[in-house]
């Protein structure tokens, strides 16, 4: 045995990652599993497989291990022989052993997962001897692909056997076990035994399979597939290794050489990475990302450079006995996971149930059990290694919660160590698993707040912000005064966010962003946002109320077009008014009138128009019951020095400078979006909005209001003063048309308020009362006349006031009006407009001249003004009859100024023909009278049965001849030959005409008499000469009237 000290250089950290538990029997915990404690001394190999432990001895038998250790399958593979080596894959065992009958090794693959039907055991696929030559050498090492498909085996005498094609050979359907592909002869180095093989599979960077040849002074690789396949095998490393010191790594990508001074690792293009660790080394193994070192058996001295035999040699008498040590290593971490020595030699070394597991000697079976990662990262965090930590981590494939925890864990220490830039870098790995505020709350100091700005930065970036995170960011911008990265931030993630085909989410809360730039005072930002994201009433409030760049807003609303303008200029109309009012005015009419989109200007150099005084005028429009936005605030706190409000004109080309004395210090403002990126009106008829909507944008700017007025009637309806005619304009068949007249006739109500607010004023006062008499005379303009009467008499414009009286048909109105001013003595000839009034409007109005007369002689003065005027209307009156002389007289009687000397001739001559009219009537009346007694008489006559009637009568009534028989004799004193009669007439044919019309005069009455509405009617017009006439046509006769009641 070697008697050098196993050492381990102070580079490798070491810890206990590994728990050693020795593994009972399950019937007898007091000892090992049965079979290792019979069978050790002749077990000649073990495997591990996917169905469990394979264990093979001396005599040829291989026994199937289940979990708990226990034998579950067995049978004998080489009949008088020993197995050397197994491997499996795919639940095939391949096997090679000697057999006393045999000469040469025998290879056999068995098939775990189909057993023989006969026997139970697997069944045996093939069975073929290895040889090179003729002599017989034996095996010491074998290697097989995962996939199957190449089967290298590596003799004593250095020769190296590859059977390609394997796969295809055990699964086809050929019964001939010796039905193997024929190996070839690889490599050959008699003085250099084969001590190593492995295979590399193909990967991304090497799609070829190479063959790891590793002898005791060499590492050669040999190319299977691909372009240069078939060539010598080539040198990859001039070191070698014994036997048992050479395997692939956990990756299957290079191979693994274990020296007494080190571990080399060795790939395809040579050596690559080399750790030191002294000491001889009688094995290696591989258990997942682990390298196992097994040292031959030493004695212990209290001297060694290795902690692990220092203290057993302590503990114990060091000359006693020898010691094996096993080391695991992590050779991409460069750490020892475990380290600990046994005082009995280590037999074999294998991976079942995912952990390592020692058969000692004397039978012992020790399970290298690797503790729980939680556990492993308790440790490294005890001792500060969090990198390590974190690279094991990486190395175990841990989910990222488990590595956000770790970095959680590194940079609270370091945050604790007072290295904040250390833990941000950290803490911006945790993102995503461990709660911002965890985070926030650290840094909200003001001497960390950049760290914050960086941590919230890459939140957002992340998409897992929310608007309290946007607000805290841009405050932290802003008391930074870092405007570089405030545009990095809000430019270079809005871009981001819209750069792809697919819009992606926004990195940040929009809302949130344009609110804290805006209270902040950086405009330029704020309204980048809401023009870059078609917020149009955040940015037109910013420009209108933060900025005061009227201009700019003006040129965005004309891009938006009309539906979306209509609400906004409803909002800031009066205050872009007050800034822009040409401007201003013109966007408004276009809006209104216009049916296609609105044009956008080209003028390239726009002039900054200042504040204009704003004139107070009345509350005109008060009537409307307007909601009127009130004008933004003349003055707003000052940005600070790294702000400047946003300068956007309509040119595309240039920006200007605003004067404005709000804005603060300048700074190269940020790149606002061009004119481009703004909406544009799309080509289609658009609904324009009801002017009514701005009237009270104009309150202070009456000219401009009548221009808009005037210029909106004109385009949108055609209609103007100018013209007698409606014009023809286009309109939207769409519109509705109750609601276009309501808009009309508030519009021209409006403009006849301004004509008349100017009427009585101002120094055009003639031009606008023109305007408005043109307007009260129009027949096609469609205002309201009630309301124009209103304003008329508000204004005292007496014009209008009459000629709207006229128009309504209230003439006694216009009577009173004069009447008014003359009892004001406001106007000497307005008793001469009464006179003038009534010859215009009498003879259709009768019932204006008693209230004439009575206003004429009411004062002396009027009387002796005019009498010769109350003559010609008394003779007037009389030629019309249109008023009796006895209310001609009770009108002038009713107060002591007319004398009766006024119409003493006029009286005469009324009361002389009053007597002859009497005198006439008499006459008549007594004509009537001998008439009905008369009618009377001869009534009685005709029914008196006593007297007969005699007939005289010698002449036809009809015909006019010569009377003789037949012939009849009618009682009204007709008579006729009987031939001039009709064959039915029954009545006197002279007569029956007038009978037949007092028939239908007596129908006829007694159907209106049973009308009550038209006699009242009737007796409101006619008076008492209606109540006489109805007496004649026998309406209020007793006996109708007890019909009527029956």
């Amino acid at each position: 045995m070697s008697t050098q000290d196993q050492s381990a250089p102070s580079a490798w950290r070491q810890f206990t990652f590994f728990d050693a538990t020795p593994v009972r029997d399950s019937h007898d915990l007091a000892n090992p599993p049965e079979i290792f404690k019979q069978k050790t001394s002749e077990i000649s190999c073990i495997a591990s497989t996917s169905l469990g432990t394979a264990v093979a001895d001396i005599h040829g038998s291989i026994f199937l291990l289940n979990r708990e250790f226990e034998v579950s399958k067995s049978w004998i593979a080489h009949s008088a022989g020993r197995v050397t080596h197994m491997v499996e894959h795919k639940k095939i065992l391949i096997t090679l052993g000697e057999e006393d009958t045999v000469r040469h090794p025998l290879l056999k693959i068995w098939d775990l997962g189909n057993p023989d039907k006969r026997t139970g055991t697997p069944l045996l696929m093939r069975s073929v001897k290895v040889q090179s030559g003729n002599r017989s050498h034996p095996v010491s090492t074998i290697a097989v692909s995962p996939a199957l498909s190449y089967l290298a085996i590596g003799l004593g005498d250095g020769t190296v056997l590859l059977y390609r094609h394997l796969d295809q050979s055990i699964f086809s359907t050929s019964s001939n076990l010796a039905t193997v592909p024929k190996p070839r002869s690889i490599h050959e180095s008699p003085t250099e035994p084969i001590t190593g093989l492995g295979f590399k599979e193909p990967d991304e960077e090497n799609p070829n399979v190479y063959l790891f040849i590793v002898t005791t002074n060499h590492v050669l690789s040999y190319q299977i597939t691909g372009k240069g396949s078939g060539n010598a095998p080539t040198v990859v490393d001039e070191v070698g290794s014994g036997l048992g010191c050479a395997t692939m790594n956990w990756r299957e990508s290079e191979v693994v050489v274990g020296r007494d001074e080190a571990v080399y690792i060795c790939g395809t293009e040579g050596r690559g990475a080399c750790y030191a660790y002294e000491g001889p080394k009688a094995s290696v193994h591989v258990h997942r990302n682990y390298l196992v070192l097994i040292s031959p058996p030493f004695a212990p001295s209290s001297s060694a450079a290795s902690a692990t035999v220092r203290n057993f040699a302590l503990r114990n008498d060091s000359s006693a006995q020898e010691i094996t040590k096993v080391t695991i290593l992590d050779l991409e971490n460069k750490f020892v996971a475990y380290s600990d020595t046994f005082t009995s030699g280590v037999r074999e070394i294998f991976s079942a149930n995912r952990e390592i597991h020692l058969l000692f000697n004397d039978g012992r079976l020790t399970c290298l059990e690797e503790k729980p990662t939680s556990t492993k990262l308790d440790m490294l965090y005890r001792v500060s290694q969090y990198l390590l930590a974190l690279n094991l981590a990486k190395t175990q494939n841990l989910e990222e919660s488990s590595v956000a925890n770790i970095h959680k864990q590194y940079g609270d220490h370091l945050y604790t160590k007072g290295d904040y830039d250390g833990a941000m870098q950290q803490y911006l790995k945790t993102i995503g698993h461990v709660q911002p505020s965890y985070v926030i709350r650290k840094f909200l100091d003001a001497q960390r707040i950049h760290n914050l700005a960086t941590y919230l930065q890459d939140l957002h970036a992340l998409g897992l912000a929310n608007s309290d995170h946007t607000t805290l960011l841009l405050n932290t911008y802003t008391k930074l005064k870092d405007v570089n990265r405030l545009d990095s931030f809000i430019k270079t993630e809005s871009r981001r966010s819209s750069g792809n085909d697919e819009t992606d989410e926004l990195p940040f809360d929009l809302d949130t962003a344009i609110r804290v730039c805006r209270q902040a005072g950086y405009f330029e930002h704020a309204s980048y946002l809401a023009k870059k994201y078609d917020r149009h009433e955040d940015y037109l409030q910013i420009q209108i109320e933060d900025a005061g760049n009227y201009k700019d807003a003006l040129a965005y609303l004309r891009r938006l077009g009309t539906e979306a303008a209509e609400s906004n200029l409803a909002r800031y109309g009066r205050a872009m008014l007050e800034s822009l009012p040409e401007d201003t005015t013109q966007l408004l009419t276009d809006v209104c009138t216009s049916l296609a989109p609105l044009t956008i200007e080209t003028d390239e150099h726009l002039s900054h128009a200042g504040r204009q005084p704003s004139s107070a005028g009345p509350s005109y429009l008060s009537y409307l019951a307007l909601s009127r936005s009130p004008a933004p605030p003349t003055t707003t706190d000052a940005p600070p020095a790294s702000a400047a409000p946003i300068q956007v004109s309509v040119s595309r080309q240039a920006s200007l400078a605003h004067d404005d004395p709000r804005n603060g210090a300048a700074t190269p403002p940020p790149i606002t979006p061009s004119s481009s990126n703004l909406p544009i009106a799309r080509v289609h008829t658009v609904k324009r909005p009801s002017p009514t909507l701005y009237f009270a944008h104009f309150i202070d700017d009456k000219d401009r209001f009548i221009r808009f007025l005037e210029t909106v009637a004109l385009k949108r309806w055609g209609q103007s003063l100018d013209s007698t005619t409606i014009a023809e304009v286009p309109s939207d068949p769409n519109e509705d048309a109750e609601a276009e007249k309501r808009d009309q006739i508030a519009v021209w109500n409006t403009l006849l308020e301004l004509y008349l607010s100017y009427a009585n004023t101002d120094s055009r006062a003639s031009t606008f009362s023109e305007l408005a008499i043109r307007l009260l005379k129009s027949e096609h303009l469609p205002f309201d006349p009630t309301h124009a009467l209103i304003l008329c008499s508000t204004q005292s414009f007496t014009p209008g006031l009459v000629l709207l009286w006229e128009k309504l048909g209230m003439y006694e109105d216009v009577l009173r009006f004069w009447m008014d001013k003359h009892r004001e003595g406001s106007d000497s000839g307005a008793s001469g407009e009464v006179i003038r009034c009534l010859r215009q409007y009498g003879d259709d109005h009768p019932h204006l001249y008693p209230l004439v007369l009575r206003f004429l002689t009411s004062t002396p003065e009027l009387l002796s003004k005019h009498t010769s005027d109350i003559t010609q209307l008394l003779e007037h009156v009389d030629a019309e009859g249109i008023m009796p002389p006895l209310a001609v007289v009770q009108v002038l009687s009713r107060n002591g100024v007319a004398s009766i000397g006024l119409v003493k001739q006029w009286l005469m001559t009324r009361i002389k023909e009053s007597r002859e009219q009497i005198d006439t009537d008499q006459k008549l009346t007594e004509s009537y009278r001998a008439e009905t007694q008369n009618k009377l008489r001869l009534v009685e006559e005709l029914s008196d049965p006593d007297h007969p009637k005699v007939f005289h009568v010698t002449q036809c009534s009809a015909c006019k001849g010569q009377l003789d028989l037949p012939s009849v004799h009618f009682m009204c004193s007709h008579s006729y030959h009987q031939r001039c009669l009709g064959e039915h007439d029954t009545e006197c044919p002279n007569c029956a005409r007038n009978h037949g019309m007092i028939r239908e005069i007596r129908r006829t009455n007694e159907r209106l008499a049973t009308q009550h509405d038209v006699f009242l009617s009737e007796v409101k017009e006619g008076g008492f000469a209606a109540v006489a006439a109805g007496f004649g046509r026998g309406i209020m006769n007793m006996s109708r009237l007890d019909d009527v009641a029956a």
